[in-house]
């Protein structure tokens, strides 16, 4: 079928690793020209590539790349003599691709260049092949690798509004974010405690060959050594296990739950929080999105866990359209954001998202916390956490929250090796090989006590 980038492919080449090469090359259009997210990119990539060792490769190289897009750019511009026509356009991506391939030196160099020139062919664009393996033969013999470092945009991989945010916010601590949001991430698993124990799912996995690590801090929590494919791993398939970074799964740890309580998890696609909520306490659960797509992937993953829960489709900041009017126990709002601390996990967020979008989010952010605010029962718990590490979508906004709400109270706790922000604590990316991730508790006074 064709590529989302409108690329035919030739059927008649052999499959030589072009196909994964070109694939790339199509998705990373889809990114950096037209905006569209990498899973969206990649979302047809099982009808495409049939082998699971390809699409696995498809976005290993994605990701590569988009961490590293500007240098890679910078040095396809190079090499070549003038700009490609708009319509080859992929084949710049393609060419970013391999140079990044030979700097990995994952593969021989030859079967690299063989293989993005096959690359070429596949896309019919023939007439191509021979400019693509005359700028890989020279990169071979003068390699760039070094010699597109000269500015932090360059060096960092980053586009320097989002660097300047960062060095502003985390003076101290900027260039351990910058590096940290360029390291591949680790896979974090949550166990279901309901099917059994972190102790036999470790054991389980060690068995099956698959070395991991129990989080010394956090209860569920489990770190792969390793990458491994998700659904073959012992007990997937069982329930027993999630994917889920551990510095989301502190959201649970947070709320105080016990059975009997009546929980709302608000923008709670795709529904691990949820999941992780019903794993943890006989609850009452209404877990609400305003995308009914992802929505429906909330029940979908709850089958598979052994949970119930209620999902509905709704804006969290109008709760008149879907709320009936029985006060909360406990919120979480995982808030829309600019999801600055999971960039190692999602690289291409880097490209999405523009300085404006953090004002524009905070005034969202602001809208949901207002009117969940009055679902929640006095006496009751408000979560509010984002995968942000900016304070104006995250510390900012509590500030202001408790200077509006009379009844609002911040709780004190703890949270390992994270950063106290006043009010809330703020886990920076790479903190116990974690996501960046932010949370505050919020507890509402009681009439009297306000």
């Amino acid at each position: 079928m064709p590529a989302p980038s409108g690329v035919a492919e030739d059927p008649t080449v052999a499959a030589t690793g072009a196909r994964p090469r070109l694939a790339a090359a199509q998705a990373l259009v889809d990114v950096l020209d037209r905006g569209r997210a990498l899973t969206e990119a990649l979302d047809d990539l099982d009808t495409r590539l049939d082998r699971s060792r390809d699409r696995a490769q498809v976005r290993r190289l994605c990701n590569r790349v988009l961490r590293n897009w500007p240098a890679l750019d910078a040095r396809v511009r190079a090499r070549l003599r003038k700009p490609l026509p708009r319509r080859n356009r992929w084949i710049h991506l393609l060419l970013a691709v391999a140079l990044d391939e030979l700097d990995e030196a994952r593969e021989p160099a030859p079967a690299v260049v063989h293989a993005t020139v096959e690359a070429v062919r596949a896309g019919r664009a023939a007439p191509m092949a021979g400019l693509v393996n005359a700028v890989l033969r020279g990169e071979l013999r003068a390699p760039s690798a070094d010699a597109h470092r000269d500015d932090d945009v360059e060096r960092f991989g980053m586009p320097g509004w989002l660097i300047d945010r960062i060095r502003a916010d985390w003076p101290n601590a900027a260039e351990s974010i910058l590096e940290a949001g360029n390291r591949p991430p680790p896979t974090w698993l949550r166990v279901n405690r309901r099917r059994t124990t972190p102790e036999a799912a470790c054991a389980a996995l060690e068995s099956a060959g698959v070395p991991c690590t129990l989080h010394p801090l956090l209860s569920d929590a489990i770190r792969l050594d390793r990458p491994a494919a998700i659904r073959d791993l012992p007990g997937f398939d069982e329930g027993r296990l999630s994917v889920q970074d551990a510095g989301a799964q502190a959201a649970v740890e947070l709320m105080d739950l016990a059975d009997g309580q009546r929980v709302l998890d608000a923008c709670a696609a795709p529904g691990g929080k949820a999941a992780h909520i019903l794993e943890h306490a006989e609850v009452e659960l209404l877990a609400i999105d305003n995308d009914a797509e992802r929505a429906a992937r909330i029940d979908a993953g709850w089958t598979r866990l052994g949970l119930t829960g209620q999902v509905a489709v709704g804006d969290a900041s109008r709760p008149d359209e879907w709320w009936d009017g029985r006060p909360f126990d406990r919120i979480l709002i995982d808030a829309p954001c600019s999801a600055t601390g999971v960039l190692r996990r999602h690289p291409d967020v880097r490209w999405l998202r523009r300085a404006s979008d953090i004002e524009a989010n905070a005034r969202i952010q602001d809208a949901i916390l207002d009117a969940l605010w009055t679902t929640l029962k006095p006496g009751g718990l408000l979560v509010y956490a984002t995968c942000s590490i900016l304070h104006e979508e995250n510390r900012d906004r509590g500030r202001e929250f408790l200077e509006r709400q009379s009844d609002a109270e911040a709780v004190a706790f703890e949270l390992p090796e994270s950063r106290a922000v006043d009010p809330g604590h703020q886990i920076l990316p790479g903190s116990l090989d974690r996501d960046g991730f932010y949370y505050l508790v919020l507890r509402r006074l009681h009439p009297d006590d306000a």
